[in-house]
């Protein structure tokens, strides 16, 4: 399964899903590191088939407003 782990989760978590044999990322290791937005996250999410987890109480509600199309 693949994730992309939002920013105020630790990067150990993404790590830890790799050596579980997940492909994951971390947004640190995103172009805009940590600074990568809710809907850039969708929309790298969706392109690249990914699972994101997020913390992120407002996340849900951004994706909701303004959904991608993939």
């Amino acid at each position: 399964m693949n994730f992309l782990v939002d920013a105020q989760l630790p990067q150990r978590l993404a790590r830890w899903l790799r050596d579980a044999g997940h492909d994951a990322i971390h947004t640190s290791e995103l172009p805009a590191r940590n600074r990568t937005t809710d809907s850039m996250v969708n929309a790298i999410a969706d392109t690249e088939k990914r699972v994101v987890i997020s913390k992120d109480a407002d996340f849900v509600d951004s994706f909701l407003v303004h959904p991608t199309n993939a």
